[in-house]
């Protein structure tokens, strides 16, 4: 277990890392161009890496997390406690295996939204109501260990989840969404994934120099704030360019 564990680890590096780095092109790039399009589509697909991957380490971690992470076993932090094989489960395992399904939910329904912008009912393909499904249980999933652990972030990060849900399915559900609402949503999906990836790397990869930051709220909070203003200040620019030319298709 330990060997595929590593596996799956180097992947989920290899990916992220060019996630981390395409992230940022589509979102400072011209929308709608060439340079947007084609980093757009490297960014997903190394998000859906990434987290497929993720999926991996998650679930090594949940099968022996003594043996996944030995750097960690017996360690003593005065906020979190021993990190035991519970305590490791919890974190590096139902979290982890949380925020993987988050970013590949996002990533693929950032996808969705541009794919299907003239032909919405096909957002409702099997696999996209599947991925919401298993994000929703998920969710559930993480507030349930963060109360057993007494660990709140892990309430507080399931909030995410729940609220990814319901505005995913809000618009999927939808029967004539509004005229730029796929590219609204398309926004929230992409920059989201974006968020995901940021938020890995500032506090899981912390947590090989320092175990304790793993649930350091600020780590957490940092990439968050960032996402949701650029979700936000595109999410307007594009509400005020359909409000000063409505006559104007998607």
């Amino acid at each position: 277990m330990p060997l595929l564990f590593r596996a799956f680890v180097v992947l989920h590096i290899l990916c992220g890392s060019v996630g981390l780095v395409s992230f940022w092109l589509p979102v400072v790039s011209r929308k709608g161009g060439r340079t947007h399009r084609n980093w757009g589509n490297v960014f997903t697909g190394a998000m859906l890496a990434t987290g497929s991957a993720a999926v991996g380490i998650s679930l090594c971690t949940l099968v022996d997390p003594l043996g996944c992470h030995p750097h960690l076993a017996g360690r003593t932090d005065p906020r979190l406690g021993t990190f035991d094989a519970a305590l490791i489960r919890g974190i590096f395992g139902w979290m982890m295996l949380y925020l993987a399904v988050l970013t590949v939910n996002l990533a693929w329904y950032a996808r969705q939204c541009v794919l299907n912008q003239r032909q919405h009912a096909r957002n409702r393909a099997a696999f996209n109501l599947s991925l919401q499904a298993a994000l929703l249980v998920l969710a559930v999933n993480c507030a349930w260990q963060g109360a057993a652990l007494q660990q709140p972030l892990l309430c507080g990060m399931s909030l995410i989840g729940f609220a990814t849900v319901a505005t995913n399915v809000a618009f999927i559900a939808a029967r004539a969404p509004g005229r730029q609402r796929w590219l609204q949503e398309h926004i929230k999906g992409g920059i989201g994934a974006g968020i995901s990836v940021y938020t890995a790397f500032f506090a899981f990869g912390a947590v090989r120099l320092v175990p304790a930051l793993a649930l350091n709220a600020y780590l957490w909070a940092i990439p968050l704030a960032v996402g949701l203003t650029l979700i936000v200040y595109h999410q307007q620019r594009v509400r005020r360019q359909q409000t000063a030319s409505p006559a104007t298709g998607p």
